[in-house]
C-alpha cells in the first residue's frame, strides 16, 4: 500500500547479511591466525627471496583459511539468523503481539532445523538448545525496541491508523466533490426550468 516492503522484511534481510559478517569474522580470523601461524612454522627450512616474500607467503596462507573457513561460518549463520527472525517475525505478526514464547518457538524451530541430520537426538538437542538460545535473543531484542520507544507492533498500529485516516480524508473529499458536482447539475437543470415557468 506504501509502495514500499514492509519493515520486518527489511529486518530479517539486514539481520541475515549481519549474521554472516559476524560469521565470517568468527570463523575467518582465528583459521586466519593459525594458517599464519602453521605457515611460519612448517616453513623454517623454505627459501625465500626476502622477508617481504615470506612475509607475503603467509599472508596468503592465513587469508586461504579465512576465505575458507570465514565462509563455512558465514553462510550457517546467516541461514541460522534469517530462519530464526522469519519464524520470530512470522510468528508476532500473525498474533500481533511480542512475547518470549514467539523467540522460543523460532528458536526450537531453527535448532532442530539444523540438527535434524544427526537424527531424533540431534533433532531433540537442536530444539533444546534453539529454545535456550532463542529465549536471551529475544528477551534483548524486546529491550532494544522498548529502548527506541516504540515496539513493531505499535508502530504497525500507528502506521495502519494513520493510512486509515489518510484514506478517509481522501474519501470524503471525494464525496463532497461529487456532492459539489451533483448540485451544480441540479442548479444547471433547474435553471432553464424556473425560465420557462416565469415565462408562462
Amino acid at each position: 500500500e506504501r509502495q514500499r516492503y514492509p519493515e520486518e522484511t527489511v529486518n530479517i534481510i539486514k539481520s541475515g547479511f549481519t549474521g554472516g559478517l559476524v560469521g565470517w569474522m568468527y570463523g575467518g580470523l582465528p583459521a586466519f591466525y593459525q594458517a599464519r601461524k602453521a605457515f611460519i612454522e612448517r616453513s623454517h627450512g623454505e627459501l625465500f627471496q626476502n622477508r617481504a616474500d615470506a612475509v607475503q607467503s603467509a599472508h596468503q596462507a592465513g587469508l586461504r583459511s579465512f576465505l575458507r573457513y570465514g565462509w563455512r561460518w558465514s553462510w550457517r549463520v546467516a541461514a541460522f539468523v534469517t530462519i530464526f527472525n522469519t519464524v520470530s517475525t512470522g510468528l508476532s505478526v500473525y498474533r500481533n503481539k511480542t512475547t518470549i514464547s514467539n523467540f522460543a518457538s523460532a528458536g526450537a524451530f531453527t535448532g532442530a532445523l539444523f540438527r535434524m541430520h544427526l537424527g531424533l537426538q540431534g533433532l531433540a538437542g537442536g530444539f533444546v538448545f534453539g529454545t535456550v538460545f532463542g529465549i536471551p535473543a529475544g528477551g534483548l531484542l524486546m529491550i532494544m525496541q522498548q529502548l527506541a520507544g516504540e515496539t513493531l507492533q505499535e508502530k504497525r498500529n500507528r502506521e495502519r491508523r494513520e493510512l486509515y485516516e489518510q484514506k478517509l480524508a481522501e474519501w470524503q473529499s471525494r464525496l463532497s466533490v461529487t456532492e459539489d458536482l451533483g448540485q451544480t447539475e441540479n442548479n444547471a437543470q433547474g435553471g432553464p426550468e424556473t425560465t420557462r415557468t416565469r415565462e408562462s
